[in-house]
This record gives C-alpha cells, structure tokens and sequence, in this order.
C-alpha cells in the first residue's frame, strides 16, 4: 500500500429513508465502491438527512469541520422535485464549486437515461475537503462513481488532502507521473 489515511463522509439526503420508511440503499452504495475500489486505510462517517437544506448543510459542514473528512459524498435529492435542495445546500457550504463534476456525471448518467438531464448535481471544496452530489439510485451511483472517481484522489492531492491509493483494476485514477508515488 501507497496511500495514506482518509477520511470520507457519505451523506443520504432522503425523507423517506430519514423516517425510516424505507432502508437506505445510496449510501451503502457507495461504501461498496470505497471497498472495492481504495486500497488506502480509509474510514468513514455516514448519516442521513431529511430533504432540507439547513440539515443537509449542517451535516456537509459537520462532515468537513468537526470530523476532518477529505472527501464527501452525497446520494439523493438532486432532481427539479420541490423537495430536492442537495445542490443548493452543498453550493451554500462550498468556497469554490467545480463545475466539472456536475457536467461529467450528466454526461455519464445521459448514456443510460434520457432523464439525466433533469439532474442538477454539482462539485465544490470546503477547505481540504472535496464534496459532490451523486444520484439516489444503486446503480446509477456506481454508474457514475466509478468513473467520477478517477479525478478526486489528484483533487484531493491538490487540495493538501492525504494521497489516496486505488485499485487500478477497479478505478484507475489519474494523476500526472510526477505525481504518483509508486
């Protein structure tokens, strides 16, 4: 192993899955690629929220500020649905918004539903630490997660984030040469 200790955060933004009426599928998702796909030692914090914009700030920035994450991941709430305000709430914590993550998974998602173009997902950074809004569904979270990913551990090493060391076979994340470490 190359990598060093991360940190990651992975939010559920979904009334239903909050009150228990049904069981969260996004954020175990997500957990999934972090195991398959990063070799480094990694840990995590894991919540869900209602869809409501202060308790989904609140969380990104207890996230970032009190528990030290590197990277946030958010599932659910970022359709043209009243309800959905992930992107407004990421975009009210962020200092800087990184609009290629939200052009790149449109791009992703536009190859297996017309319907992506309904999302609204963005990317921004808060200090060191990258967040991005990913969509609620299983399969459309690995869809796009697994490509998005190949550009968060350079993200992260530009930010002055830990180096994160992946599995090629899973997620060949790009960094220029006289970046790697190995």
């Amino acid at each position: 192993m190359v990598g060093d200790p991360a940190t990651f955060g992975i939010l559920t933004v979904s009334d239903r899955a909050h009150s228990g009426e049904y069981e969260d599928e996004g954020g175990p998702a997500i957990l999934g690629f972090f195991g398959d796909a990063i070799q480094s030692e990694w840990n995590h914090h894991y919540k869900v929220v209602p869809d409501e914009k202060a308790a989904i700030s609140a969380a990104l920035i207890e996230f970032v500020d009190e528990l030290g994450c590197d990277v946030v991941v958010t599932t659910g709430g970022t359709g043209p649905a009243e309800r959905d305000v992930t992107p407004e709430a990421t975009e009210a914590v962020c200092e800087r918004i990184l609009p290629g993550f939200g052009e790149q998974m449109r791009a992703i998602s536009l190859r297996f539903v017309p319907t992506a173009i309904l999302s609204r997902q963005i990317g921004g950074t808060r200090g060191k630490c990258l967040i991005f809004n990913l969509p609620g569904r299983p399969k459309a979270i690995r869809e796009t997660i697994d490509e998005i990913w190949k550009a968060v551990p350079y993200c992260v090493d530009i930010l002055g984030g830990p180096y994160i060391d992946m599995d090629d076979d899973v997620c060949n994340a790009f960094r220029p040469k006289d970046a790697r470490r190995r």
